[in-house]
């Protein structure tokens, strides 16, 4: 039996209607397709853990190149010009190597594939610092190499140190120094340039983090709230890789969102996607919990939670993924308030959330692991149907805007009152 061997950059939940898993233990699991067709007309895809059989080619390959995966880390190895060498019996100098150096890009929609693009070795290096001659001693330093990057990136070496970050268009880190030229110093003998590999590590900025366990409506939220256009189903995962989407007020005012994928139990762990997604919270400036009102169960296997379980179960990956991640200002939207027997649990949940005798009560029902050590404050509580609901969701922008606007002043007025201390000391 012949197949048509290809390769896909598919997850299962990426499938539509006509495709069939079959598992490595070799039991069938069907999504949504119609009769499975026989074995020797399917087309055969290899998968990390899953071989897929669709019975339409062509909508597979269409799928299959549509999908690009988000790239959010990118390792690189750099190194930096040689010096020029020196010239002993005249004492000429040779010339500085080049650096290689960062820069942030003035692009919006400047990414790292942007970078692999155009270094797809994933190799770079300056060029060499000019020789010193008998008729010029002191040769020409190297010009360096920029290389463009997204904002948001920051610069880890072999050995996890920081070596610095870029959040600022224009703003450059130098990566891989030149070598010096050979001079008196040294003996006239030219020094190697610095030569490491580093890992560009990319956290979005964005003005508001959307935040929440798979099928929240976050997508749904997104598009309602701004012109970006995610991905949209009924099925969990349906975002896979972060979306970025810009409110536009009729003054101008810009303020991006960041829709992050749902959240798992565990994700403080690296269960899921867990620090490859949540490292993108640290750089928001306000953090948007979307939950569903009627709770969330992410597979027959796993119990169902409620709306206010997952809520202090957020609080609580947040919590164990980087503390001071919980002292974010905070806005709670409790979604799909179209659907029936809505009202009762609305109410529920701001009663609890705003009495602390209560919530610490609520919370002290819980198992020991999912009781977070500091429950977050919630700067306001909305109730909203990001599908239906045009009037709340509007307000929902207005409120955004707001909390933005406060948080930007109460951070100005501490830092003007942290200048006015030094001044005092001095």
């Amino acid at each position: 039996m012949s197949f048509k061997m290809m390769h896909a950059r598919l997850t299962c939940r990426q499938l539509e209607a006509g495709y069939t898993i079959l598992s490595t233990a070799g039991s069938y699991k069907t999504f949504s397709c119609g009769p499975v067709q026989t074995i020797s007309t399917l087309t055969l895809f290899k998968l990390p853990q899953f071989r897929c059989y669709c019975t339409d080619e062509k909508k597979v390959k269409k799928v299959s190149k549509k999908h690009l995966h988000f790239i959010d880390s990118l390792r690189i190895h750099v190194k930096g010009g040689k010096g020029g060498q020196g010239l002993p019996r005249n004492g000429g100098a040779g010339g500085r190597g080049g650096d290689v150096v960062i820069v942030g890009s003035k692009k919006d929609n400047f990414t790292l594939k942007d970078v692999l693009k155009a270094w797809p070795s994933k190799r770079i290096a300056a060029s060499t610092g000019q020789d010193s001659r008998f008729f010029c001693l002191y040769g020409e330093n190297a010009k360096p190499i920029q290389i463009p990057v997204p904002l948001g990136i920051t610069v880890i070496s072999e050995n996890g140190n920081t070596i610095g970050e870029i959040n600022r268009a224009g703003e450059k880190v130098v990566i891989g120094k030149g070598g010096i030229g050979g001079c008196a110093a040294n003996g006239f003998a030219a020094e190697k340039g610095q030569a490491h590999i580093v890992t560009l590590d990319l956290k979005l900025i964005a003005d508001v983090g959307f935040l929440g366990f798979p099928n929240a409506g976050k997508s749904t939220l997104l598009q309602a709230l701004s012109k970006a256009r995610p991905k949209i189903a009924s099925y969990p995962f349906t975002t896979i890789n972060p979306n970025i989407g810009i409110v536009e007020f009729n003054d101008f005012r810009r303020i991006s969102l960041a829709d992050l994928p749902g959240l798992i139990e565990g994700a403080h762990a690296n269960q899921g996607m867990g620090h490859k997604f949540l490292k993108h919270v640290e750089r928001t400036k306000l953090l948007l919990f979307v939950v569903d009102l009627h709770g969330f169960q992410i597979s027959p296997q796993h119990p169902h939670r409620s709306a206010l379980e997952t809520i202090v179960l957020l609080n609580k990956e947040l919590e164990l993924y980087q503390a001071d991640l919980t002292e974010k200002s905070a806005i709670l939207a409790l979604n799909k308030m179209d659907l029936p027997n809505s009202y009762p649990i609305i109410q529920n949940v701001r009663k609890t959330l705003t009495d602390d005798k209560l919530y610490s009560a609520y919370i002290n029902t819980l198992p020991p692991e999912f009781r977070p050590s500091f429950p977050m404050k919630f700067e306001h509580i909305l109730s909203i149907s990001a599908q239906k609901d045009q009037i709340a969701t509007t307000n929902l922008k207005n409120i955004i805007r707001s909390q933005l606007d406060i948080d930007a002043q109460y951070a100005e007025l501490q830092e003007s009152n942290l200048n006015d201390s030094i001044l005092v000391k001095s």
